[in-house]
């Protein structure tokens, strides 16, 4: 059924008219997406302005929550551990000590690995000196 532009009713003001552009562009406008997801969501559950909200709100906290880590679930924990290539103990220390989101825990592990790599690179210095040192004490 056509949008008339002459009813304003509240029973169509709650509707979206995925055939009209103005609505779509309003839709889209003040649900803050694109109109080809205002469409989607339309097809998924329907034209209820208020179904629609709270679809694509529902949709914006599994993208968000994508980004986090959640140590209370063993398939995360086991997916992040084999992510950044740490035990599950080093992974659990790391959301600890900074946070829930992958990104910072991802920067706290990378920077943890660089100051081990250069503490071995030091060690490694350290011996080859001593080493040369005792030669020359020798000779």
């Amino acid at each position: 059924m056509a949008d008339n532009r002459k009813k304003r009713g509240g029973a169509d003001r709650g509707l979206i008219a995925v055939s009209e552009p103005y609505e779509v562009a309003y839709w889209s406008k003040k649900f803050k997406i694109t109109p080809a997801k205002l469409k989607t969501a339309v097809k998924k559950v329907g034209r209820s302005a208020k179904k629609v909200g709270a679809y694509i709100k529902l949709q914006q906290h599994k993208a968000a929550d994508r980004a986090r880590i959640a140590v209370s679930q063993p398939y995360e924990v086991s997916y992040w551990s084999k992510k950044f290539k740490v035990t599950p103990a080093r992974l659990k220390a790391a959301v600890k000590a900074v946070g829930h989101s992958s990104k910072a825990v991802g920067a706290h592990l990378a920077k943890g690995k660089s100051t081990k790599k250069a503490k071995k690179s030091a060690r490694k210095t350290a011996g080859k000196t001593t080493k040369k040192r005792a030669k020359r004490k020798a000779a």
